[in-house]
């Protein structure tokens, strides 16, 4: 089996897999200057995730939203600064954080998931304990981190939901972020850093107060807040692009939303979002849950599995309504409640053309 045909099998491929042709397109046209460690030029890395041209191919955008976060995104791993990705749940962090990388450094998979059992060991080192037992330790022993294997290769560690780990363990960066050493005094050795390393975490908004970042850790990173999308045309824009790659990554067998149905969706989670309706007139209530961009998409990539499996394969205002139970109501009792007024006060008035989905939404929720 060739290289081509085992990525197919994969379930969810990596940026630099999925779009590898779009990656070599990328570098055989690029005349720019590429930095130390770098895949391609600054000016390539942009264009892989804005979208553009590289000769004939064309590059399809991985990031659709301010093209200047991207530019300041890129011009900071220029430097030895490392990056910060800030924002509310589903706005693509974790997103644009693999694409720069794939761009940058050609490998993504080096990433340390921050949780609340992640400890100093995940972000510098630690031991094969049947090899330390039995010879000491030894450099065969020793079991190298993300972050440490991107430091020797000169590439790019991500860290993500940095504020999901304890204090302590995030405070571990801060001596490898200011001199871009690892130090393993069991074998009297440092690693030192090659051009080229760097490292890109996330935090999420909604996690403030969890694991609050230190003042001093903070100041080694650039940080950009990546915003919600900020008009109902350009969420449309991100969650019919990525639906369509879900779907034929998956091989849904099920026709695309239409464009209605998308603009139903993304209309409904902007409101529940912003508790209000999109011209303004009238206030409605936030259920306790993330109602994102990610959700939204995750919920038709659903209703597509459903339409395809168990209906004619048209997605239908039933299929809908169960993806829309489904990640609108997560805490029973409010969440069901606010989601009842939102149909009566709000979907039910809204007309013939939205009558169908509110008949299929109120079935389930009654």
């Amino acid at each position: 089996m060739s290289n081509t045909e085992a990525w197919n099998q994969v379930l969810r491929q990596s940026a630099e897999q999925l779009y590898a042709h779009e990656l070599e397109a990328l570098k055989k046209a690029d005349t720019g200057h590429v930095p130390p460690g770098w895949s391609m030029s600054p000016q390539s890395v942009l264009t892989f995730i804005t979208g553009g041209k590289a000769g004939k191919i064309d590059i399809t955008p991985k990031y659709i939203g301010n093209r200047r976060l991207v530019e300041m995104a890129i011009a900071t791993l220029v430097t030895d600064r490392a990056l910060l990705l800030i924002g509310e749940p589903g706005t693509a962090k974790s997103w644009l954080s693999e694409n720069l990388t794939a761009a940058i450094y050609g490998h993504s998979g080096l990433v340390v998931q921050g949780t609340a059992g992640t400890s100093e060991e995940h972000v510098r080192y630690s031991w094969n304990y049947a090899m330390l037992l039995a010879n000491g330790p030894t450099q065969q022993a020793l079991v190298q981190s993300p972050i440490m294997r991107a430091m020797e290769a000169g590439g790019i560690a991500r860290f993500e939901e940095i504020s999901r780990c304890a204090s302590e363990v995030q405070d571990a960066l801060i001596s490898i972020l200011s001199e871009k050493t690892i130090s393993v005094p069991e074998l009297g050795q440092e690693m030192q850093a090659r051009k080229g390393f760097s490292i890109i975490a996330t935090a999420n908004t909604r996690d403030r107060g969890v694991n609050e970042m230190s003042a001093a850790l903070k100041r080694r990173f650039n940080i950009i807040v990546l915003p919600a999308p900020d008009s109902l045309d350009t969420e449309v824009e991100i969650v019919k692009k990525r639906v369509a790659e879900i779907a034929s990554a998956y091989e849904l067998q099920a026709a695309v939303p239409t464009d209605d149905a998308l603009h139903k969706v993304v209309t409904i989670f902007r409101e529940l979002r912003q508790g209000m309706t999109l011209d303004r007139k009238d206030k409605v209530k936030s259920p306790a849950g993330v109602i994102s961009t990610a959700e939204a998409i995750s919920l038709l990539t659903n209703s597509m599995s459903l339409a395809a499996s168990f209906g004619g394969g048209e997605m239908t205002d039933e299929d809908l309504a169960a993806g829309l139970q489904g990640a609108i109501v997560k805490d029973d009792d409010k969440d069901r409640v606010v989601w009842q007024e939102y149909l009566d006060h709000v979907m039910k008035k809204r007309g013939a053309e939205w009558r169908g989905l509110y008949h299929a939404c109120k079935e389930l929720n009654g």
